[in-house]
Formats: structure tokens, C-alpha cells, sequence
């Protein structure tokens, strides 16, 4: 894609307005009061101007993991960002059930993370899973739960491309 196409398709994507964005954090531990993360999302999404579609607060289980995959694969939210499980603990379990259900994987997404979270964490930076691709024509990302990667994935990544990996599974 050359840059004038790469622009023109960022500007027709501008035009359709703002994103429904959902939310899931995956935690053992987080209640409603302590999810900064969902909280710092929910923010961050209506700063840039979106929506939020959905927000969820679930335990570390593949169960429901997959149920609330499937429940907002159905839902507004044209983006669903997951957020913790993505680590090599016994007990996470996002990025096994997550690796499964997408129909287009988006490498990228994983190794530019890992290369950005190198800079703030060192080599600790290849522990993470972090994933995204596409499923039922929603964009999904899967982020470890701390809250300086989730604000590195929505800054540094998502928030950029968010109109346009909208606008590109629904053209």
C-alpha cells in the first residue's frame, strides 16, 4: 500500500466517526473498585472520542473467557480490548482461548508490543502473549493486566489505528 493510499484509507475511516469499543479485564484478584484498568480504558476511549460498548470484569477461567468472547462477538463493540491472562502462569488463560477462537490472527500487533515493552521492562518483555486478530469481524487485542502495558498498547498502538482497523473489518 503506498503512503497516499495508506492516508486516504485513514481518512475514510475518520469519516465514519467514532469506534464502540468493549472492555473485558480478566482477573483473580480486581474487583469493580480496583480495576484501574478498566477504569483507565474506559476513560482513555471516551477522551479519543469513542464509545464504550460493553465493559466486563470476569475471573481468570477459559470458560469465561470464551463466553465473553462469543457475548460481545455479537455485541456493538466493533473493538473488544481484553486485558490480563496473557502471561505463562498457570491461571492465564486469555491467550489460549483467545489464540483459538481468532479467524485472522494479527501478528504484528504481539511483536510490536513486545518491542516497545522491551524498552520499559527489559527482557521480562517475552513473558507476555499479548495477542490480537479478528473475530466475527470485531478487531480483538488481549493485553497483560499491568497498568503500564495497557496504557502502552492504547497510546502506542490501538488509539492510532482504532478508526481504522474499525472501518477495515466493516468496509
Amino acid at each position: 500500500m503506498t503512503t497516499e493510499s495508506s492516508a486516504r484509507h485513514h481518512r475514510l475511516a475518520e469519516d465514519r466517526g467514532p469506534v464502540q469499543v468493549s472492555v473485558v479485564t480478566v482477573s483473580d484478584s480486581r474487583t469493580m473498585e480496583t480495576d484501574t484498568n478498566g477504569q483507565w480504558l474506559r476513560e482513555a476511549i471516551e477522551a479519543g472520542g469513542h464509545h464504550l460498548a460493553d465493559y466486563r470484569l470476569i475471573p481468570d477461567e477459559a470458560g469465561e473467557v470464551e463466553d465473553a468472547l462469543r457475548a460481545m462477538g455479537f455485541g456493538p463493540g466493533r473493538v473488544i480490548i481484553f486485558n490480563g491472562g496473557t502471561g505463562i502462569a498457570p491461571r492465564d488463560t486469555t491467550f489460549d482461548v483467545l489464540s483459538r477462537a481468532l479467524e485472522k490472527p494479527i501478528p504484528g500487533f504481539g511483536e510490536l508490543f513486545r518491542m516497545l515493552s522491551w524498552e520499559q521492562v527489559g527482557a521480562a518483555a517475552m513473558l507476555s502473549r499479548a495477542t490480537a486478530g479478528v473475530y466475527r469481524d470485531r478487531v480483538v487485542f488481549s493485553l497483560p493486566g499491568s497498568p503500564a502495558a495497557v496504557r502502552l498498547a492504547w497510546e502506542k498502538l490501538i488509539e492510532p489505528e482504532l478508526q481504522h482497523l474499525a472501518w477495515l473489518v466493516h468496509r
